[in-house]
């Protein structure tokens, strides 16, 4: 059982919780031990409150998770852990992360609490409620990216809140046009809301979700603001530095087209980034050239 409950808190999705240091990588605050650490204690938090939401979803979802060819081996859908023990241990989770939110500041302990109370809302209610679910989603990516600021007391970018936000919704949206291929008539068992979507539409959806990424990502490397603060090691170029990782952008978000429509694949995007070599490659280069610019800057 306690093998059971590591498993459903879902270690390997925490690395969603990366968006959490997007703040100080972008803020050009690595060099701040103080905000170092404050960073990976809004990190440690925030797995614990994302693990704490994971327990009381699977609890409410066992049913139709039962459904899923995947999701029925989960501990709480295939009974190897008990929800009396499932709920609990989400609620110590909750209290525990903000007890160490308090101790960061207030705003932190804001974003915190917004990220659990809109998560439970989704588990309970709006899960169903079609577009709303997805655009919530992609609202929790960016809480994250927020409260990482609020961490470290940096002023959130507009930026970072807008190309967080249409990526996620790219992810998110990948997701269900997976699910929904995947179960196929069985689709409405699983998750309700999916009766209201179609391959088409989901196509659609992505495609102004692919564009909107693209041109949020495109406008944040030339944004005078962004040049100023990183282009004083590169004086001859026009632009910020980070126009050079516009060619990794568009071709980690095409190879992730590739990967649902050509492959299948597109419901687990933890493992997605993990396991394709081509696109964890190609994310290892844009994390490159973006760790010498910030390290220049």
């Amino acid at each position: 059982m306690f093998i059971g409950l590591l498993e459903a808190m879902r270690p390997r999705q925490w690395t969603k919780n990366v968006f959490v240091f997007a703040a100080i990588a972008f803020g050009q605050r690595f060099g701040d031990s103080g905000a170092v650490v404050w960073s990976l204690a809004a990190f440690v938090i925030f797995c614990f409150l994302s693990s704490s939401v994971y327990l009381v979803n699977d609890a409410v979802d066992a049913e139709q998770d039962r459904q899923h060819p995947t999701k029925r081996t989960r501990p709480i859908a295939s009974g190897r852990l008990p929800v009396a023990v499932a709920v609990p241990v989400a609620v110590l989770l909750a209290a525990f992360s903000f007890v160490l939110a308090r101790a960061i500041n207030p705003g932190f302990m804001v974003c915190a609490a917004l990220y659990l109370v809109l998560n439970l809302l989704y588990s309970f209610w709006l899960k169903r409620v079609v577009i709303l679910d997805v655009i919530l989603v992609a609202i929790f990516f960016v809480l994250r990216a927020a409260a990482g600021a609020e961490a470290i007391n940096v002023e959130i970018s507009r930026w970072l809140i807008i190309c967080t936000l249409t990526l996620a919704l790219f992810i998110v949206l990948s997701k269900r046009r997976h699910e929904l291929v995947l179960l196929d008539v069985n689709a409405s068992a699983h998750r309700v809301s999916l009766t209201e979507y179609s391959p088409y539409l989901l196509d659609q959806m992505i495609s102004v979700a692919t564009a909107s990424t693209l041109m949020a990502y495109v406008l944040y490397t030339v944004d005078p603001r962004t040049t100023d603060a990183f282009g004083r090691a590169f004086a001859s170029v026009d632009a910020s530095p980070f126009i050079y990782t516009i060619p990794c952008v568009i071709f980690g978000i095409f190879r992730y087209l590739y990967l649902i429509h050509q492959k299948g694949k597109g419901g687990d995007p933890d493992r997605i980034v993990l396991s394709d070599r081509p696109f964890f490659v190609n994310l290892l280069i844009w994390m490159g050239i973006v760790g010498v610019v910030i390290h220049l800057s």
